[in-house]
């Protein structure tokens, strides 16, 4: 039987990429560590994109609050048209889909910060990385299941 496939949200930084993975039936996203934007950074992930079977990538899209872009935006936007072109290179087909993260920042540190966890940890960098990236995927999902349950009316 072959393995259901999930999705991968990504928060992408000059220096860490955040990861979120859903479950196998794609109703919930879990962040998982970060990986940092180096030179393994491609190869990483294409591990991971192989090893969870991963259909679908949501790539967090930077604007600005009067939805403009910003040069966050524009690398971004670079980012996605390598890793498409990496993607292709190694023959693995893989919808990349850019979704709003206005405000998951945010959302992921005052998160943290109500979490109850120590200092340190919650100082970690790549900590906000992951949990937007949760964020990200997990809006990317709900909003889907609500456009299908409003479209099947």
């Amino acid at each position: 039987m072959e393995s259901q496939t999930r999705y991968l949200g990504l928060d992408y930084g000059e220096k860490r990429v955040g990861i979120a993975i859903t479950d196998e039936n794609k109703k919930y996203s879990f962040s998982r560590d970060y990986l940092y934007n180096n030179n393994d950074f491609f190869s990483n992930l294409l591990k991971i994109i192989k090893e969870e079977n991963i259909e679908k990538i949501i790539l967090g899209y930077p604007l600005n609050f009067n939805s403009e872009k910003t040069i966050q935006t524009i690398k971004t936007e670079t980012f996605k048209n390598e890793l498409e072109e990496y993607l292709k290179n190694k023959l693995i087909e893989t919808e990349i889909i850019f979704y709003d993260e206005r405000f998951t920042s945010k959302i992921a540190e005052s998160g943290i910060l109500n979490s109850g966890m120590k200092k340190k940890k919650r100082q970690e960098k790549g900590l906000v990385d992951s949990i937007s990236a949760q964020i990200i995927l997990q809006d990317y999902i709900d909003k889907s299941a609500n456009i299908l349950k409003t479209n099947n009316l």
